[in-house]
């Protein structure tokens, strides 16, 4: 089972790293342009998380149904899926280009600074808004896409094409930005082309599996394939996990955008330090999700073919990677944290505060963890209720601690507003407390919404 995990957790690791690498790139390129341009690619990132991760289940229900399909090999329903996910994901895209102009206008209000730092940041983060924006289609394409080759036990065809996709965005970057000047303009560019790049190796990977599949090589699109998988009562179960699904993505997205949002409003500094720092959160997260990926795959699978052993033995060494990584990154976050600061801005007063902030850094492996991979198995297993459950518990928690301690901070000093330290302090607080609360309150389920889909 080991060998298992690894082989599907391996591929999805070296898909997800690419992420944090290609942002970091793209934070090294600007972060040597100016603090300005650090903080407008933090926000330009934002409205685009909190515009994609509410639709992140195109690729998380489309994982976690294909792999129950795959375990009970109903192979025309693991089709159904995928053609399902993609209709969806062309029609959102397209809502959001039409949008594109009320979207900006929202991220103004949504992502305001200190009016002191001028309009600089705002300005330069919505260049990178109205040029990124037309890869919609190609981004949450490759959502469904990637959800459907996870759930058919295929974590290398995501691999390939997240590598490529990556490598094509950080040398576009590079010559926009280095080469023609193009600064934030440049960057966004090239995510742009680097999204259609990685759409049209989707599709070719696609139609390869489609014809090289004996047990999907029947299958022929058309028309009447179409409509019969968006009727409606085929449509019924896609909706009813993926609703609780964008449900618990709306949340994620509402804390992450809160964060940003807050930090600015204590300093344009802030933020750019706590930017840098979520860089540390998304590099450990992005590691994990391979395990939690690979649980995508095995759970579903399992529960598809009622095997109940081999669930519960997934699960337990799903738990037992997942303790032994969050020692590694504790470990070479202790050890390396500030030498990571260096790679990312050279601008001495960001390293200098964010190295104030690093034991923050230090906790988010251990209080994060049980998170990223009770998603996964709650995914494989379309347990989605439980885990909308646990984030809207969390995400109560994670507001309700912030105004809480900020207002009785606020009661105990004698100054009238709260130092940047106290404030981002209180900040990270109810962060790691809403990591911890989601984890918690899965693991508290297992028994329950895993395991009894398969004794009951």
């Amino acid at each position: 089972m080991n060998g298992r995990i690894l082989g599907l957790a391996l591929p999805n690791i070296v898909t997800n790293i690419t992420v944090p690498l290609l942002g970091m790139v793209d934070m090294a390129i600007v972060g040597h342009l100016s603090g300005a341009h650090v903080s407008a690619i933090v926000v330009g990132s934002s409205i685009f998380n909190l515009i994609y991760w509410n639709f992140g289940f195109l690729r998380m229900g489309t994982s976690g149904l294909t792999a129950q399909a795959f375990g009970a090999e109903r192979w025309n329903e693991s089709l159904k899926t995928l053609i399902q996910a993609c209709t969806i994901a062309l029609a959102i895209a397209l809502l959001i280009i039409v949008l594109q102009w009320p979207l900006a206008e929202a991220s103004k209000v949504i992502f305001r600074s200190d009016p002191s730092n001028g309009p600089g940041v705002m300005d330069l983060a919505l260049t990178y808004f109205f040029v990124r924006v037309w890869a919609a289609p190609a981004t949450l394409g490759l959502y469904a896409i990637k959800g459907w080759f996870i759930g058919m036990q295929d974590s290398k065809t995501p691999m390939w094409i997240a590598i490529a996709l990556n490598c094509v965005n950080i040398l576009a970057s590079l010559l926009f930005v280095m080469v023609f000047h193009w600064d934030i303009f440049g960057v966004a560019l090239g995510t742009v082309i680097a999204n259609y790049t990685g759409l049209a190796l989707g599709l070719f990977f696609l139609h390869r599996k489609l014809h090289r599949d004996h047990n999907l090589s029947s299958f022929h699109f058309n028309l009447s394939t179409l409509s019969n998988a968006l009727h409606w009562k085929d449509m019924r179960r896609f909706f009813k996990v993926n609703g609780d699904v964008f449900l618990r993505t709306v949340c994620l997205s509402a804390v992450f955008t809160f964060i940003t949002a807050a930090s600015g409003r204590i300093s344009e500094n802030i933020r750019a330090v706590d930017g840098i720092l979520m860089m540390f959160f998304t590099l450990f997260s992005y590691i994990m999700d391979g395990f939690a990926y690979a649980g995508e795959s095995l759970v579903g699978r399992h529960i598809g073919a009622r095997q109940l052993r081999h669930l519960k033995l997934a699960v337990r060494l799903l738990i037992i990677w997942g303790l032994a990584l969050t020692v590694l990154f504790t470990g070479l976050y202790a050890a390396f944290g500030n030498e990571f600061l260096h790679l990312f801005t050279d601008k001495q007063e960001v390293i200098a505060t964010a190295g104030e902030y690093m034991t923050w850094v230090l906790v988010i492996p251990i209080c994060g963890f049980a998170a990223f991979l009770f998603d996964g198995i709650f995914i494989g297993a379309t347990a989605t209720r439980t885990m909308r459950n646990a984030m809207f518990v969390a995400t109560a928690a994670f507001f309700g601690l912030y105004y809480g301690l900020k207002w009785y901070a606020g009661a105990h000093t004698d100054s009238p507003t709260l130092s940047e330290r106290t404030w981002n302090d209180i900040l990270w607080t109810a962060f790691v407390t809403f990591l911890s609360l989601r984890g918690l309150i899965q693991a508290l389920r297992v028994r329950k919404d895993i395991y009894g889909q398969v004794n009951g």
